[in-house]
Parts: C-alpha cells; sequence; structure tokens
C-alpha cells in the first residue's frame, strides 16, 4: 500500500550526520522524498510502501547516529508528490522556530582515530581529522542553521577530495561541517615566547613532545581555547606551573595517554569507564589508588584526581610514538581570569609558558572542559561545560524575552525563548573587570544568536553582586530573587515538579531577606512563593570576605561569639601564631564593624576546617570543605549512629533555629586532647545529617497540612555523604527526596531555577 508522509524530528539532529543517516535508510527500505534541516528540526519527506514506512521509522527512533538526541517526533499524511528519488536538500531558515539543540563538540571518534595512524590514509597525522561523529561544533558556530558558511571553517575551502566526501550522502563525511585535510584545512604551529615560529604541522608535534619531556610548560590551542600542559610526572615542572599560574592549592586536572593509564593510577568503575570515554569525554573526579605514581603536588592533602581522557587528534597525537603518560592539562589563565581562547591571547600567556603551540581554526564559543563525578550510578555535574553545554531545557512556563543573569560564583547564565530555557556553559567567577567583560561578551553573543528581545531580567538580591550591577544596563523590568530560592526552585524544576514542596538548601553564601548571610535553610514553596520555616543560628562572620578567605577567622567569630571568656583561652591554644589578629577580631565584634552575621553550610564547614586545624586560609572557593570532607575517604565510615549535641529552638518568627555551639564545644575539647581526627569529622558529618533530619521532622510536626515531597540543593550537597544520607534518612521517615540530575546544585544552577521564578512573577 502506497503512503506519504511528512515526519518531523526535534532535537540533536543538527551536526550529527542525521541527514546522511536518514538517506542511508531511505535507500535500504526503497523510500523516496527529502531530507531538510530546519534551525529546529529535521523535516523528513517519505513516500513509498507504508510497510517499509514503518520500518524505517522503527530505526530512525532506535537506532540514530550516536551524537543524535531525539526528543520529539511528529508524523503527519501529506498528499504525495511521487518523488523519483530521495535527496537531501538545502536548509531552511525559519526565525520563528522555537529554539535548536545546539550540537556539542564531541572526542574523536574511534574511526577518525584509526584513519589518523593509517600510513595510508591521506589523514595520516593530521591534527585535524573529523566526521558527522566527532570533532568541534558550538565552538566553531558564528550563526545558525549548523553549515559550513556559518562556522569559522568557512575560512578555508575545501580540496576537490574533502569536496567529494562532503557531497557523498553514503560517506561518513557527507555535510561534516569541519571536514578538512592537510591539503585545505587548519595548520599547526609552534612558537617560543616572542612569538618566532619554531616548527609547523607534525614537525611541531614532535617538537612540543620533546620539549615537555624536557620539563617545558606548553600552551596548546585545543577545541574550546588555550591548555597550559606538562608532564605530570614531573614535579618540578608541575610546581612552576603553580607559581606562573597563581594556583598554590587547586586540584590540576590531568591527561592520560589511555584507559589503561587511567586504571593503573585510580580505581574506575564501569560507570566510570563509560563517563570518561564518552563523546563528551570530561575530566571525571575519580578516587586515587594508594599507590598511584603521581607527584602528590598534583591535588595536595585530597585522595581523588581529575582525570580525562585525550578527547582531539591533536591531544592523541601528543601521546604517539614516546614514552610520555601522564599530562597537566588546565585552562591557561592566571587563576581567577576568563580563559584564554582568542589568538590575540597569546601575548598574556608569555608569562605562564614557555612555548605556544597553536592554530588557525579560529573559536567562536571558548569553552572549558567539563568536571563531573560519579556517586555509585548518578552523575555529578561540578563543572557543566564542554560536551554537556550549551543546553535547551523545555519547560511548562513561558519563558520568553527573560534573562536570568545567575550569581557571582560558577556563574552560568540563561536565555528564555517560548517555552525553551538555554542555559550557558560555566562561566567562572565574577571577582574582576576581566571577568565580568567576559560575562558581559558571552551574553551579548547568546542574545544575538538567539534573537531574543530582552524585556525582563532575573537577578540574585545581594545588592554588591557583579551581575545585580550588571542589570542596571538594561533599560527593562528587574526581578529580584532570593538566592536560596533559586536553588530550591532549580530543583523543583530539575525533577519536573509541579507542586509546592520542602527544601532543604545548604550552601556558602547567600543574602538573605533580613540583610543576613543565609545558606542553611529549610524552605517550602515553589516559583510562586517561599517560607523560610527554619535555619542556622547566626554568628558574626569577622572581615566578611576576608573570614571567608581565612576560614580561621571565621572560627574565631563563631567562638567568640559563644563563649566570650574561656573563648579566648581556646582560640589561644587553636591558633597561637593569631593572638595579634584575634584581638583585634574580638574588637571588631563587639563594635559590630565590617562584620556581618552569617549562617551558612559552608562557613560551618570552614569553621571546623580551621579548627581541626586542616584548612586555614582558603586558596581555591571550597577548599576547606572539600578538605575536610575528603577526609572521608582516607579510611572506612564508622558504622555509627551517635553524634554531637546540638540545638532546635524555636524563635519568635514563627521558624526553627539550629544552634551547633554545643556540637563545636565538643570538637574543640577533643581538638586540644589531640583526640584523631577521622572520628571527629565523621562524627561532625553524621551530626549534620540528624539535625537535617530532625529540623525536618519537626516542621512537618508542626505543619502537618505540608507536603512530604523535599528537594535538597545548595553547594554543600556536592559532598556525596551528606547528599546520600539526607536522602536515604528522609525517605525512611516517608519522605519523597529529589536531587539534582541535569543542572548543578551549586550556584551553577542558580540562572535556572531564576529563569522559572521570574516567568511565574511576570505572569502574575
Amino acid at each position: 500500500m502506497f503512503s506519504a508522509i511528512n515526519v518531523i524530528v526535534k532535537g540533536k539532529v543538527q551536526g550529527v550526520g542525521f541527514r546522511p543517516f536518514v538517506y542511508a535508510l531511505s535507500k535500504k527500505h526503497q523510500l523516496n522524498g527529502t531530507v531538510q534541516n530546519n534551525i529546529d528540526r529535521v523535516n523528513i519527506i517519505l513516500e513509498g510502501e507504508k510497510q517499509q514506512i514503518t520500518k524505517m521509522l522503527k530505526e530512525l527512533e532506535l537506532s540514530p547516529p550516536k551524537l543524535a538526541k531525539i526528543n520529539e517526533i511528529h508524523i503527519y499524511e501529506t498528499q504525495p508528490v511521487y518523488y523519483k528519488d530521495f535527496s537531501i536538500i538545502q536548509s531552511e531558515i525559519n526565525t520563528e522556530a522555537s529554539v535548536t539543540s545546539i550540537t556539542l563538540d564531541a572526542a574523536i571518534c574511534k574511526e577518525c582515530l584509526e584513519e589518523m595512524r593509517d600510513p595510508l590514509n591521506r589523514r595520516f597525522q593530521y591534527p585535524f581529522i573529523n566526521c558527522t561523529q566527532c570533532g568541534p561544533r558550538y565552538t566553531i558556530i558564528n550563526r545558525l542553521p549548523y553549515d559550513r558558511p556559518n562556522t569559522t571553517m568557512s575560512a578555508f575551502s575545501m580540496c576537490t577530495a574533502c569536496q567529494v566526501e562532503y557531497n557523498n550522502p553514503l560517506n561518513r563525511r557527507h555535510h561534516a561541517q569541519p571536514i578538512c585535510c592537510a591539503e585545505c584545512g587548519p595548520t599547526l604551529t609552534l612558537l617560543n615566547k616572542k612569538g618566532e615560529l619554531l616548527a609547523e604541522n607534525h614537525t611541531a608535534v614532535l617538537k612540543t613532545i620533546e620539549l615537555i619531556q624536557h620539563g617545558e610548560i606548553i600552551a596548546i590551542k585545543g577545541l574550546g581555547g588555550y591548555h597550559l600542559a606538562c608532564d605530570a610526572y614531573q614535579e618540578k615542572a608541575v610546581n612552576r606551573l603553580r607559581l606562573r599560574k597563581q594556583r598554590p592549592q587547586q586540584p590540576f586536572a590531568i591527561m592520560v595517554k589511555s584507559l589503561e593509564i587511567a586504571k593503573s593510577l585510580c580505581h574506575i568503575t564501569v560507570d566510570e569507564e563509560k563517563i570518561i570515554t564518552s563523546s563528551a569525554m570530561p575530566i571525571a573526579v575519580l578516587h586515587k589508588k594508594t599507590d598511584c605514581a603521581l607527584p602528590e603536588i598534583i591535588a595536595p592533602d585530597l585522595t581523588t584526581l581529575g582525570i580525562m581522557l585525550p578527547y582531539t587528534p591533536l591531544h592523541h597525537l601528543l601521546f604517539e610514538g614516546n614514552d610520555v603518560e601522564c599530562l597537566i592539562m588546565t585552562s591557561a589563565n592566571p587563576s581567577g581570569f576568563p580563559i584564554q581562547y582568542k589568538d590575540t591571547d597569546l601575548t598574556n600567556l608569555q608569562e605562564i609558558c614557555d612555548y605556544k603551540l597553536t592554530h588557525n581554526r579560529e573559536i567562536v564559543h571558548p569553552i572549558d572542559d567539563s568536571v563531573v563525578q560519579l556517586d555509585e550510578r548518578k552523575l555529578l555535574f561540578y563543572r557543566r561545560a564542554r560536551g554537556f553545554a550549551p543546553e535547551v531545557f523545555t519547560t511548562n512556563s513561558t519563558v520568553s524575552n527573560i534573562v536570568a543573569l545567575g550569581g557571582n560564583q560558577k556563574n552560568t547564565f540563561a536565555i528564555g525563548k517560548q517555552n525553551q530555557i538555554i542555559l550557558s556553559p560555566y562561566i567562572g567567577d565574577l571577582k574582576n573587570e576581566e571577568m565580568n567583560q567576559y560575562f558581559e561578551e558571552q551574553l551579548k553573543q547568546y542574545s544575538k544568536w538567539y534573537e531574543v528581545d530582552i524585556k525582563n531580567v532575573a537577578v540574585d538580591k545581594h545588592p554588591s553582586y557583579s551581575t545585580t550591577i550588571f542589570a542596571k544596563n538594561y533599560n527593562c523590568n528587574i526581578i529580584q530573587i532570593q538566592h536560596h530560592h533559586a536553588h530550591h526552585v532549580s530543583c523543583i524544576e530539575d525533577n519536573h515538579l509541579d507542586e509546592p514542596c520542602l527544601g532543604i538548601i545548604l550552601d556558602g553564601t547567600g543574602y538573605g531577606d533580613d540583610g543576613h548571610i543565609w545558606g542553611f535553610e529549610f524552605l517550602y514553596g515553589d516559583a510562586n512563593f517561599y517560607q523560610r520555616l527554619g535555619h542556622l543560628k547566626y554568628t558574626p562572620l569577622p572581615g566578611g570576605e576576608k573570614a571567608v578567605k581565612e576560614p580561621w577567622r571565621n572560627a574565631v567569630g563563631m567562638i567568640l561569639s559563644y563563649w566570650p571568656n574561656e573563648g579566648r583561652k581556646w582560640l589561644a591554644k587553636l591558633f597561637p601564631e593569631k593572638l595579634f589578629e584575634i584581638n583585634i577580631i574580638e574588637q571588631m565584634i563587639a563594635k559590630q564593624i565590617n562584620t556581618p552575621m552569617a549562617g551558612t553550610c559552608g562557613r560551618l564547614f570552614d569553621s571546623i576546617s580551621a579548627i581541626l586545624g586542616i584548612c586555614m586560609t582558603s586558596t581555591y572557593e571550597g577548599e576547606p570543605a572539600i578538605k575536610l570532607a575528603d577526609k572521608m575517604n582516607h579510611e572506612q565510615v564508622e558504622n555509627s549512629s551517635t553524634t554531637y549535641p546540638y540545638q532546635i529552638i524555636p524563635t519568635i518568627h514563627n521558624q526553627l533555629e539550629l544552634d551547633f555551639s554545643p556540637m563545636i564545644y565538643q570538637i574543640i575539647q577533643e581538638k586540644l586532647l589531640q583526640k584523631p581526627l577521622n572520628p571527629i569529622i565523621q562524627k561532625f558529618h553524621r551530626t549534620i545529617v540528624s539535625s537535617c533530619v530532625d529540623m525536618t521532622l519537626k516542621i512537618i510536626n508542626n505543619n502537618p497540612h505540608l507536603s512530604r515531597t523535599l528537594v535538597l540543593s545548595g553547594g554543600t550537597f556536592q559532598n556525596n555523604y551528606l547528599r546520600k544520607e539526607i536522602q536515604r534518612q528522609l525517605e525512611h521517615k516517608e519522605f519523597n527526596v529529589y536531587t539534582h540530575k541535569n543542572i548543578p546544585c551549586h550556584d551553577g544552577g542558580l540562572a535556572f531555577g531564576q529563569m522559572i521564578i521570574a516567568a511565574k512573577a511576570i505572569s502574575k
């Protein structure tokens, strides 16, 4: 029976070889018609035997190209045109269409890698080999749709051989937009500090390997920007890199030659292996083996390593035919500054690197490496970037003409169009003019790219955030959103919940409605409203931001506020070298000079970390808490239910206040008695879990009408033990507990929650 249908496929279906895939299927099933890209879909016309059409559609749905992600398939009967053949026709641009899911940069595929290693192949040792299943995508797009003239590859005219492959619907490189070869594509150059040419193409690769083996630091231009690379086994080189990059303690990521090398360094589960070998090839945080031979300086005082595999052809070439096994591969910028990605950025790298291995394929959209961790089978995002972002999320809310600017730390922003949210890749911490400018440039590009008419801007309530100040540049409606409400709603939306629910938000810093610093919150609500039902008792934070960078100050503030007299004696023993500063801090607290009041989980972890002597000065964001939590990995966690004491006190505002002073007192005494640290740390973690469960039960007892659905959000929930134990114990108490799935629990997810809250506010 003859039939004619129109098939519309939405999702990640551009730049993934979807049209040639459809073409090949049509030939297999003897069908005629057309396939065409639109800005947000692939449009297919099929004519032929109905039974064959059904078979083809089933195969299309069940076995799409590996980079494709089909979100929707719509099938409509249509009048037959009686096509004589099946053809791929030119892309159509429809500016009224919904947002397209942008094809993300993908790691080199197995087929391209084999060709690159084949001396008889014309792309032998070519560092820019790619096909429809791998290579640059997002980083080279100037505008949509994703066609070669709209990418930076338009600067390279295809040679005859590449053109033949590009035009052949049955070839793996049919309409692979970055297609190229040594004859017609980008070239490599190795430069010294003065910018003088030392070598080109494969000779440049060989010379780079030689320099790395001699302990040099090389700036290497990759997919989304420059990396700094050196031999991870050469401790002197790693030390020099730390000094030059001004990164004394923050762990470095390493790129290893193969999966086998990774397994020799770290414990790797089946699921971890799947994620580090996927097309995204992120940095995965893995647990080190006790006999790991890498220098401790790579990840000081931590039992984990951030490991990734080579994901570009150039990376593989750097490991070919030599004994280099592990490279430090860190973003090429001074700490706290934007990723370097422009050719003009080379001058900024002169003080950090010894040589530069660069190429002439322009990067339009810089992007960092993603950082993930698998906790059992759950994927956790520390940095949502290359291979995962930008991402388009569909929502039930109307978000058109809204921009959500996120927060100041781990910034991402979000743009709304119709019922879709475009969440940007990781930007970074907006703590200097350079980062602010980088943020503004990326936001401007996205607004232009998606043709968004910005009428509403959602920002954090903190009056001093760069994003709050930047929002004033827009002559439009500015919607201020409380920090932890945004966290709460980001997790609600991430799990597609549609009713008000409880939220435990454990976080570092957030500006509260009362002007104090919040961060240990028990909320109830949804995108329309929230109630604060409980929180941590406030203590002074002497010096404000200075106390965040020097956690011992935070500990001094807490101890003096709870025990003004005997606290001084304890402090003299805990921090004997800080007596002069302690006297000043005491006066600051008494006179309330630059001493905001804070009740945050992050600052509590900071204080305990300092009291126990684990981290006195924070050289990177979250260091005290990260090192404190990492101590849980050194030994088997005790199978114990013992906790430190704490108090839950009703307040005049009909809220519950959590007071940890009894716990802090006992921890101080145990530290002064030189008790072992691990039992203290484990008992501290159990106490946080116990207090959260008790607070939740008391809130429900006081408000029995509230839903027993609960979400967990905030940066502290990067702590796997806390997240799992709080979830486990509350589920045992018959709560429905949800954690983040696709959105980071930390401030990288704020913009997502801000967007939904703003949409509800506007709809009112």
